[in-house]
């Protein structure tokens, strides 16, 4: 197996506030100060990759402006490859504002801005560059849809296995259903796509992935059969990019070879370690998870 994923997804600035407790509608509430993070979910998912030992190459848009500058340069120094991100004129660069109560709990309004331009002309394009070294390809949603199914036909077309976060579901996931992806949608998402898991793997033919936060993982096959993994223990800070963090972690291990128990395994481990840590890439290294895991 190749250990070189393909991520397609947004590249995001995030602002966060940490304040005593989240605000309720129509209230201000003031913390010690604003922090800047890298966000996003595809390039999150990147870095979480790519910390894992993957070849990451990352499908994206960001603005010709000087957060763009920025943001590319922080993936560029986790060892991701840009080359196919594309840097869009009179566009801003996408950019999420994230409130948090210190405890775990968190709030976000994002804007889009470069991220709703992601063209599937050019993901098709890259797609069929990138394809023949890949040994799997991670989608995720916030990029418009027509862009997320270019990823998933090309990905099948190939032959090369696909990881699709609906996150969030977008009418376009119900239709990529009859091509197979390996699905990671959370509680909230898989009961929008389906009345119970088992429904929702027949129809893929493929296994289906929930995180359920502190109650750890699901995995269901196509044959019905469910798996359940326990939560890792995790001392939470920021839950902010946990969900990235597990899918980013999850298609290194299946590019490089695991099984899905052990990527699965693996990729909660990583999540769980996440949180301990503020930011939406604050994740683990592999060695760390190795350590929590008790392979080392």
């Amino acid at each position: 197996m190749s250990g070189s994923v393909v991520v397609l997804g947004a590249v995001n600035v995030d602002h966060v506030v940490v304040a005593g407790r989240l605000p309720r509608a129509g209230e201000t509430v003031v913390g010690p100060a604003m922090v800047r993070h890298g966000g996003g979910k595809g390039a999150n998912a990147a870095v979480a990759a790519a910390r894992f030992g993957a070849r990451v190459h990352l499908v994206a848009a960001v603005g010709r402006d000087d957060v763009g500058d920025g943001a590319l340069a922080e993936l560029v120094e986790s060892d991701v490859d840009v080359a196919h991100v594309d840097r869009l004129d009179g566009v801003p660069t996408g950019a999420a504002d994230i409130g948090g109560d210190g405890r775990g709990a968190t709030q976000l309004a994002g804007g889009a801005g470069a991220t709703a331009r992601v063209a599937p002309d050019r993901v098709r394009a890259a797609l069929r560059e990138l394809l023949p070294s890949c040994g799997c390809v991670l989608v995720s949603t916030e990029v418009p849809e027509e862009a997320v199914a270019a990823a998933v036909e090309e990905a099948t077309a190939a032959g090369v296995r696909c990881v699709l976060n609906p996150a969030p579901v977008v009418p376009a996931v119900t239709r990529l259903l009859r091509h197979g992806p390996v699905l990671t949608p959370n509680r909230g998402e898989a009961a929008e796509l389906a009345p119970d898991l088992a429904t929702l793997a027949a129809r893929t033919g493929a296994p289906v992935v929930v995180t359920l936060g502190g109650d750890g993982v699901r995995y269901v096959l196509p044959d019905g059969e469910a798996v359940d993994v326990a939560p890792h223990p995790a001392k939470v800070v920021d839950t902010t990019g946990a969900g990235d963090t597990f899918n980013g972690v999850l298609a290194a291990r299946l590019a490089a070879g695991d099984n899905l128990d052990r990527a699965v395994r693996t990729a909660n481990a990583a999540a769980a370690l996440s949180v301990a840590t503020a930011g939406a890439r604050g994740g683990p290294t592999r060695a760390q998870v190795r350590v929590a895991l008790g392979e080392s």
